[in-house]
């Protein structure tokens, strides 16, 4: 998605790390960056209000269960491991034995 004319910041760019900024998640500096490519890219600022509509209904919708303290520290667990670069296990964190299941 583009709009066809040059930014200083690639529309690939911002729609790649757009999560990051949705949830306040990178530098100052870079937020600040994205908020001047939406001030001059009406497509890239209309998928910036699309998703962050989502989330918020998403929010409203599911934003009321208790994660288990197990599965978050999994979760946890495998973000920090695929930001150290290290490698990721095999095995899927959804995968767990029926006993395990509520």
């Amino acid at each position: 998605m583009s709009c066809g004319e040059p930014h200083e910041t690639d529309c690939s760019e911002i729609l790649d790390h757009l999560y990051e900024f949705l949830d306040h998640e990178m530098p100052d500096s870079d937020c600040t960056k994205f908020e001047h490519h939406f001030e001059e890219c009406s497509p890239c600022l209309e998928k910036y209000g699309l998703e962050q509509a989502v989330k918020k209904l998403v929010k409203r919708c599911c934003g009321q269960d208790d994660v288990p303290t197990d599965l978050r520290a999994k979760v946890m667990g495998r973000i920090d491991l695929i930001r150290s670069g290290q490698a990721v296990p095999d095995h899927d964190i959804a995968t767990a034995p029926a006993s395990q299941e509520s």
